[in-house]
C-alpha cells in the first residue's frame, strides 16, 4: 500500500468512527422520552447536591459531566464509587440526587452501593444502555444511553457508549442551566479567571485611570499647555473641558501631526480652538468589552469616560483591555 493510498485509509478509518458515534447519538435523541422531562424536573428541584458516580471510564465522563454542571448552575461534584463504599458516603444527604454512570448497569462497586442511597433517601437517576440491570431497576428515573456497537474494532473498549453519555450528560446539564434561568452573566460569575467571565464582568470603572491621571486642560489654554499636558499624562490625548468642568473636546497626538502639516502658526492659539468637538465616550459603568468594541469600530486607542452630567473622570485605553486578555 502507496503512502497516500495508507493516509487516505486512515482518514477514512476517523471518518467511520466519527459517523459511527455521531449515529449513535443520533439513535438516542430518537429515543428520548418523557423520562428526560422527569429528570430534569427532578434536579431543578433539588435541594441539596447533585452527585455523579461511576467506575472507569464512565466515572471520567461523570467527572466532566460534574463540571458541566458545576459551571452552569448547580451543586454538583463526583463521588467514586469505590470511595463511596469505605466511608465517602457520608458527603451524600437525603436531599441530593446522585446520577449513577454504567453502560452494563451491572457495575459491582457501582450497585453495591444503591441500597445505602436508597437508605439515606437519595433520588437516583441511571445513565446506563441496559435497561433490565440491577442499576435500572433500582433508580427513580432511567435514562436510556445504549448503543449497537462500539467504535472499538473488537467492540471492547468503550468509546461509541461514553460518547453518547457523555451527550446525554450535556443535554442534562444544558437543559437544567436553561430550566433555572441560568444567564450569561451568572456564568461569568463562575469563570472570574477565564476571559469570557473577564467580558462580562469587568467595567470601565474597574480599569480606567482616574483623578489627577487623566490629562485635561480647559478650553482656554494654551496649545503650549495642552502639549504638555499630553506629554505629561503619557497617554498621547488630552479632554478639554470648559468653565463647569464638563467635557467639549478632545486633542490627540494625531491631531497635533496634522496641525503641524497644516503650516499654522498654533502655538499662540487656545485648546478649545484645536481640539476635536464631541469625541467618543463611554461611562464607568460600560462593560469593558463593549469599551474594546467602541475602540476596535473607531480605529483609536482610547476612550474618556465621563459621568452623566458629562464630566471627564477616567480614560481607558486599548492597551488595559488587551493586558486582560478581552
Amino acid at each position: 500500500m502507496s503512502e497516500l493510498s495508507q493516509s487516505s485509509h486512515i482518514t477514512l478509518s476517523g471518518k467511520n468512527i466519527l459517523e459511527q458515534e455521531a449515529e449513535a447519538i443520533l439513535q438516542m435523541a430518537d429515543r428520548l422520552d418523557d423520562c428526560f422531562s422527569d429528570a430534569i424536573e427532578l434536579l431543578s428541584l433539588c435541594k441539596g447536591k447533585i452527585i455523579i458516580s461511576g467506575m472507569g471510564k464512565s466515572g471520567i465522563i461523570g467527572q466532566k459531566i460534574a463540571a458541566t454542571m458545576a459551571s452552569t448552575g448547580s451543586t454538583a461534584l463526583f463521588l467514586h464509587p469505590a470511595d463511596a463504599a469505605h466511608g465517602d458516603l457520608g458527603i451524600v444527604g437525603h436531599e441530593d440526587i446522585v446520577l449513577c454512570l454504567s453502560k452494563s448497569g451491572t457495575t459491582e462497586e457501582l450497585n453495591f452501593i444503591i441500597p445505602a442511597l436508597r437508605q439515606i433517601g437519595a433520588k437516583i437517576i441511571a445513565l446506563t444502555g441496559n435497561k433490565r440491570s440491577f442499576l435500572a431497576q433500582n433508580a427513580d428515573i432511567t435514562l436510556d444511553t445504549g448503543v449497537d456497537k462500539e467504535a472499538c474494532p473488537y467492540d471492547l473498549a468503550p468509546t461509541t457508549s461514553t460518547t453518547a453519555m457523555l451527550a446525554m450528560g450535556d443535554a442534562l446539564a444544558i437543559s437544567l442551566m436553561q430550566q433555572k434561568n441560568f444567564t450569561q452573566r451568572d456564568f461569568a460569575m463562575t469563570h472570574p479567571k477565564g476571559s469570557l467571565g473577564r467580558r462580562l464582568t469587568v467595567k470601565v470603572a474597574d480599569i480606567m485611570v482616574k483623578d489627577n491621571a487623566v490629562p485635561l486642560v480647559t478650553e482656554l489654554a494654551s496649545v503650549t499647555d495642552l502639549i504638555l499636558e499630553m506629554t505629561s499624562k503619557r497617554y498621547g490625548v488630552s479632554a478639554v473641558i470648559d468653565q463647569e468642568k464638563r467635557l467639549c473636546g478632545i486633542f490627540t497626538d494625531g491631531d497635533l501631526r496634522r496641525l503641524v502639516q497644516s503650516g499654522r502658526e498654533f502655538m499662540n492659539l487656545t485648546a478649545g480652538s484645536v481640539m476635536t468637538a464631541h469625541p467618543k465616550t463611554v461611562m464607568p459603568d460600560t462593560m469593558a468589552k463593549d469599551c474594546l468594541d467602541i475602540l476596535e469600530t473607531y480605529r483609536i486607542t482610547q476612550l474618556l469616560v465621563c459621568d452623566t452630567e458629562n464630566h471627564p473622570v477616567g480614560m481607558v485605553h486599548i492597551h488595559d483591555l488587551i493586558t486582560l486578555g478581552l
